[in-house]
């Protein structure tokens, strides 16, 4: 199956379900507290890794996040940032246009953002845990990219699968895209299904038994 066409299933489905999907394989995936930051747009793309730390000498270094921006060459990438320190900001509106203009589908940061109009003037989606005004100069530094990260307690590899929306965010493994989008797509019919007969009459505390959850386990 083709990149394109992955995406654009993932695409279809809702954090909601992808985590439903997840929880019915027993994978982790589902974070908790990384939401938009502004009223942004859902986002779906493969994972950017970066990895921060708290700087540790006073010598000039390299803007956090830049290098790996310059580096893109795809336009299905999703910078997920790792290593926020309390307080302190770890994206901005001068990273956001740069993002932009590399087609970059947007930001997912386990940590705080800065000047978040400047993001939101781009439309540019930023996804984290809350907004600072205090700057990462001399603060924060990039570690690394590409590697594994942790963000939310999930580990996530560079091109494993990402979906943000109002709920949250959700990374997919790479190997495991396939058989999360099969389950994801019969939970979405099954609920579908669901919401009809309750609107139809049908009694939600039948409607939503779980052996109404547990027969989305069985192919049809």
């Amino acid at each position: 199956m083709t990149q394109r066409s992955l995406l654009d299933r993932l695409a279809s489905l809702d954090t909601n379900t992808v985590s439903d999907a997840l929880d019915f394989l027993n994978l982790p995936g589902a974070t908790y507290g990384l939401r938009p930051l502004w009223d942004c747009p859902k986002i779906v793309g493969r994972a950017s890794t970066i990895q921060l730390g708290r700087k540790g000498d006073a010598k000039p270094a390299a803007h956090l996040i830049s290098p790996v921006i310059d580096a893109v060459t795809t336009d299905d990438r999703v910078l997920v940032v790792a290593g926020g320190a309390d307080g302190i900001s770890c994206w901005g509106d001068i990273l956001a246009n740069a993002a932009v203009s590399k087609q970059v589908r947007g930001t997912v940061i386990d940590g705080l953002s800065r000047d978040i109009e400047g993001s939101e003037s781009v439309s540019y989606p930023v996804y984290g845990r809350g907004v600072t005004m205090i700057s990462a100069r001399n603060r924060v530094i990039q570690i690394d990219s590409g590697q594994p990260v942790q963000m939310a307690g999930v580990t996530v590899n560079e091109d494993d699968y990402v979906i943000a929306d109002r709920c949250g965010t959700v990374f997919v493994p790479t190997a495991r895209i396939e058989e999360v989008l099969d389950f994801g797509e019969r939970i979405a019919k099954r609920q579908d299904g669901m919401v009809a007969a309750v609107r139809a009459g049908r009694s939600v505390a039948e409607v939503m038994h779980d052996k109404e959850f547990e027969a989305i386990a069985v192919k049809t």
